[in-house]
């Protein structure tokens, strides 16, 4: 654990401006890229697609959903 603290404190004593690049990259490492997100709605988009050709979904009207909702919700 003191690798761990003495990285912390060596971040700790950075000038501000390198704290903000280093904060910055340590973020976007966290999150997933809008390309990557992308790729992953299409796929499963795509998955979706397959499994109502298949049959193994039913599809409802975008009424039927929001009656369902408010008949859930008035109870």
């Amino acid at each position: 654990m003191t690798e761990t603290n003495d990285l912390i404190e060596m971040a700790e004593s950075l000038p501000i401006d390198l704290k903000m690049q280093l904060i910055d990259r340590l973020l976007k490492s966290l999150t997933a890229s809008q390309r990557e997100i992308e790729v992953l709605w299409a796929e499963e988009a795509e998955r979706r697609v397959k499994e109502l050709k298949e049959g193994k979904v039913a599809a409802f009207s975008g009424e039927d959903v929001f009656q369902r909702i408010h008949e859930r919700l008035a109870r």
